[in-house]
Protein backbone atom coordinates (compact mmCIF):
# COMPACT_ATOMS: atom_id res chain seq x y z
CA UNK A 1 0.00 0.00 0.00
CA UNK A 2 1.45 3.37 -1.04
CA UNK A 3 1.81 6.40 1.73
CA UNK A 4 -1.84 7.73 1.12
CA UNK A 5 -3.37 4.33 2.08
CA UNK A 6 -0.67 3.83 5.04
CA UNK A 7 -1.35 7.12 6.69
CA UNK A 8 -4.11 8.73 5.57
CA UNK A 9 -7.04 6.36 4.89
CA UNK A 10 -7.19 4.92 8.71
CA UNK A 11 -7.15 8.74 10.02
CA UNK A 12 -10.12 9.57 7.53
CA UNK A 13 -12.09 6.22 8.44
CA UNK A 14 -11.30 7.02 12.34
CA UNK A 15 -13.53 10.34 11.69
CA UNK A 16 -16.21 9.52 9.00
CA UNK A 17 -16.73 6.00 11.19
CA UNK A 18 -16.79 7.29 14.71
CA UNK A 19 -19.69 9.44 14.44
CA UNK A 20 -21.79 9.71 17.41
CA UNK A 21 -24.84 8.93 15.66
CA UNK A 22 -23.73 5.42 14.03
CA UNK A 23 -23.43 4.27 18.35
CA UNK A 24 -26.83 3.25 18.72
CA UNK A 25 -26.10 1.30 15.14
CA UNK A 26 -23.05 -0.20 16.76
CA UNK A 27 -24.59 -1.42 19.97
CA UNK A 28 -27.61 -2.99 17.59
CA UNK A 29 -24.65 -4.74 15.57
CA UNK A 30 -23.03 -5.73 18.88
CA UNK A 31 -26.19 -7.53 20.89
CA UNK A 32 -26.05 -11.00 20.97
CA UNK A 33 -22.29 -11.19 20.21
CA UNK A 34 -20.93 -14.24 22.61
CA UNK A 35 -18.03 -16.38 23.68
CA UNK A 36 -14.86 -15.54 21.66
CA UNK A 37 -15.10 -13.24 19.06
CA UNK A 38 -13.63 -12.67 15.75
CA UNK A 39 -13.55 -9.21 14.64
CA UNK A 40 -12.98 -8.58 11.15
CA UNK A 41 -11.84 -4.87 10.25
CA UNK A 42 -11.20 -3.72 13.73
CA UNK A 43 -10.03 -0.54 12.48
CA UNK A 44 -9.15 2.29 15.32
CA UNK A 45 -11.66 0.23 17.74
CA UNK A 46 -14.83 2.06 17.69
CA UNK A 47 -16.84 -0.88 19.13
CA UNK A 48 -14.94 -1.69 22.41
CA UNK A 49 -17.43 -0.79 25.09
CA UNK A 50 -19.97 -1.89 23.45
CA UNK A 51 -19.06 -5.48 23.42
CA UNK A 52 -21.62 -7.56 25.64
CA UNK A 53 -20.91 -9.14 28.68
CA UNK A 54 -20.89 -12.75 27.41
CA UNK A 55 -18.25 -11.41 25.33
CA UNK A 56 -14.90 -13.50 26.67
CA UNK A 57 -12.34 -12.37 24.44
CA UNK A 58 -11.40 -10.62 20.82
CA UNK A 59 -9.67 -11.22 18.07
CA UNK A 60 -8.75 -8.36 15.34
CA UNK A 61 -7.81 -9.01 12.12
CA UNK A 62 -6.80 -5.45 10.91
CA UNK A 63 -4.42 -4.83 8.71
CA UNK A 64 -3.59 -1.18 9.31
CA UNK A 65 -0.61 -0.44 11.91
CA UNK A 66 -1.65 2.91 11.76
CA UNK A 67 -5.63 1.50 12.84
CA UNK A 68 -4.13 -0.26 15.21
CA UNK A 69 -2.50 2.65 17.12
CA UNK A 70 -5.37 4.32 16.77
CA UNK A 71 -7.32 1.93 18.86
CA UNK A 72 -4.61 1.72 21.58
CA UNK A 73 -6.60 3.68 24.44
CA UNK A 74 -10.02 2.06 23.26
CA UNK A 75 -8.12 -1.26 23.60
CA UNK A 76 -6.72 -0.35 27.31
CA UNK A 77 -9.74 0.68 28.55
CA UNK A 78 -11.77 -2.14 27.48
CA UNK A 79 -12.34 -4.91 29.83
CA UNK A 80 -12.49 -7.70 27.39
CA UNK A 81 -9.13 -8.83 26.56
CA UNK A 82 -8.24 -7.91 22.83
CA UNK A 83 -5.57 -9.18 20.66
CA UNK A 84 -4.63 -8.71 16.68
CA UNK A 85 -4.78 -11.88 14.91
CA UNK A 86 -3.34 -11.82 11.07
CA UNK A 87 -3.46 -9.06 8.62
CA UNK A 88 -5.77 -10.20 6.06
CA UNK A 89 -9.56 -11.12 6.21
CA UNK A 90 -9.53 -13.19 2.87
CA UNK A 91 -6.80 -15.62 4.34
CA UNK A 92 -7.21 -15.72 8.38
CA UNK A 93 -4.71 -17.54 10.88
CA UNK A 94 -7.25 -18.92 13.18
CA UNK A 95 -8.22 -22.72 13.11
CA UNK A 96 -11.48 -24.37 11.86
CA UNK A 97 -14.36 -23.23 14.68
CA UNK A 98 -12.24 -21.66 16.82
CA UNK A 99 -15.04 -18.34 17.23
CA UNK A 100 -18.41 -18.29 18.65
CA UNK A 101 -19.20 -15.39 17.38
CA UNK A 102 -18.20 -12.91 14.65
CA UNK A 103 -18.49 -8.91 14.16
CA UNK A 104 -18.12 -7.01 10.88
CA UNK A 105 -18.58 -3.32 10.88
CA UNK A 106 -17.88 -1.17 8.05
CA UNK A 107 -15.70 -3.59 6.18
CA UNK A 108 -17.00 -5.52 3.67
CA UNK A 109 -17.17 -2.43 1.81
CA UNK A 110 -12.89 -2.41 1.19
CA UNK A 111 -11.91 -5.72 1.42
CA UNK A 112 -10.78 -6.75 -2.21
CA UNK A 113 -12.40 -10.18 -2.66
CA UNK A 114 -15.16 -9.60 0.33
CA UNK A 115 -16.87 -13.61 -0.33
CA UNK A 116 -14.10 -14.89 -0.05
CA UNK A 117 -13.17 -12.92 3.67
CA UNK A 118 -16.91 -14.72 4.31
CA UNK A 119 -16.01 -17.89 3.60
CA UNK A 120 -13.03 -17.89 5.61
CA UNK A 121 -15.90 -16.19 9.01
CA UNK A 122 -18.15 -18.73 8.50
CA UNK A 123 -14.69 -21.54 8.43
CA UNK A 124 -13.04 -20.40 12.02
CA UNK A 125 -16.85 -19.83 13.46
CA UNK A 126 -18.40 -22.95 15.48
CA UNK A 127 -21.31 -24.64 13.85
CA UNK A 128 -24.29 -22.50 14.45
CA UNK A 129 -22.09 -19.22 15.27
CA UNK A 130 -23.11 -15.85 14.24
CA UNK A 131 -21.77 -13.06 12.12
CA UNK A 132 -22.95 -9.61 12.95
CA UNK A 133 -22.62 -7.05 10.48
CA UNK A 134 -23.05 -3.43 9.76
CA UNK A 135 -22.41 -2.40 6.29
CA UNK A 136 -23.11 0.23 3.61
CA UNK A 137 -23.62 -0.09 0.20
CA UNK A 138 -25.74 -0.72 -2.93
CA UNK A 139 -29.22 1.16 -1.92
CA UNK A 140 -32.48 0.08 -3.61
CA UNK A 141 -33.37 3.82 -5.06
CA UNK A 142 -31.95 3.68 -9.08
CA UNK A 143 -31.33 7.42 -8.44
CA UNK A 144 -28.88 7.29 -5.42
CA UNK A 145 -27.66 3.88 -6.66
CA UNK A 146 -26.78 5.53 -10.47
CA UNK A 147 -24.52 8.11 -8.31
CA UNK A 148 -22.86 5.35 -6.28
CA UNK A 149 -22.04 3.88 -9.84
CA UNK A 150 -20.71 6.95 -10.88
CA UNK A 151 -18.68 8.18 -7.46
CA UNK A 152 -17.30 5.07 -7.09
CA UNK A 153 -14.12 4.59 -9.15
CA UNK A 154 -12.76 7.93 -7.33
CA UNK A 155 -14.00 6.45 -4.30
CA UNK A 156 -12.15 3.26 -3.93
CA UNK A 157 -9.12 5.88 -5.02
CA UNK A 158 -9.67 8.18 -2.58
CA UNK A 159 -10.74 5.76 0.69
CA UNK A 160 -8.31 2.47 0.19
CA UNK A 161 -10.43 0.51 -2.27
CA UNK A 162 -14.11 1.45 -0.50
CA UNK A 163 -16.67 -0.09 -2.99
CA UNK A 164 -19.97 1.53 -2.72
CA UNK A 165 -22.38 -0.44 -4.92
CA UNK A 166 -21.96 -4.00 -2.67
CA UNK A 167 -25.08 -5.83 -2.21
CA UNK A 168 -24.18 -7.03 1.28
CA UNK A 169 -26.94 -9.78 1.51
CA UNK A 170 -26.06 -11.22 -1.52
CA UNK A 171 -22.49 -11.29 -0.48
CA UNK A 172 -23.53 -13.30 2.25
CA UNK A 173 -25.36 -15.88 0.77
CA UNK A 174 -22.65 -16.58 -2.23
CA UNK A 175 -20.54 -17.29 0.79
CA UNK A 176 -23.29 -19.60 2.36
CA UNK A 177 -24.16 -17.76 4.91
CA UNK A 178 -28.30 -17.34 5.93
CA UNK A 179 -29.18 -14.29 6.51
CA UNK A 180 -31.46 -14.43 10.41
CA UNK A 181 -32.72 -10.69 10.33
CA UNK A 182 -31.82 -7.75 8.26
CA UNK A 183 -32.73 -3.77 9.02
CA UNK A 184 -31.63 -1.56 5.65
CA UNK A 185 -31.99 1.67 5.60
CA UNK A 186 -30.55 5.34 5.53
CA UNK A 187 -27.72 6.08 8.21
CA UNK A 188 -27.69 9.26 9.75
CA UNK A 189 -26.81 11.98 8.09
CA UNK A 190 -27.48 15.17 5.21
CA UNK A 191 -29.29 13.73 1.93
CA UNK A 192 -26.37 14.30 0.19
CA UNK A 193 -24.58 11.83 1.58
CA UNK A 194 -27.07 9.25 0.83
CA UNK A 195 -24.41 7.42 -1.90
CA UNK A 196 -22.18 6.74 1.15
CA UNK A 197 -24.96 5.92 3.49
CA UNK A 198 -27.16 3.21 2.66
CA UNK A 199 -27.10 0.49 5.77
CA UNK A 200 -27.25 -3.12 6.23
CA UNK A 201 -27.25 -4.57 9.59
CA UNK A 202 -28.02 -8.03 10.70
CA UNK A 203 -26.75 -10.90 11.47
CA UNK A 204 -26.08 -14.02 9.49
CA UNK A 205 -25.51 -17.77 9.98
CA UNK A 206 -23.93 -20.72 7.88
CA UNK A 207 -26.80 -22.19 5.62
CA UNK A 208 -28.42 -24.96 7.20
CA UNK A 209 -27.28 -24.56 10.58
CA UNK A 210 -29.36 -23.71 13.61
CA UNK A 211 -28.17 -20.63 15.27
CA UNK A 212 -26.74 -20.68 18.65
Amino acid sequence: MGWWENWVVPRITEVACGSRELRPWRERTCAGLHGRVLELGFGSGHNTGLYPAAVTSVSAVEPSDVGWELSAQRRARSKIPIERTGLDGQALTSADAAFDSALSTFTLCTIPDAVAALREVRRVLVPGGTIHFLEHGLAPDDGVARWQRRLEPAQRAFSGGCHLTRDIPDLLAAAGFEVLDLAEQYLPGPKAARPWSYGYLGRAVAAGSAPR
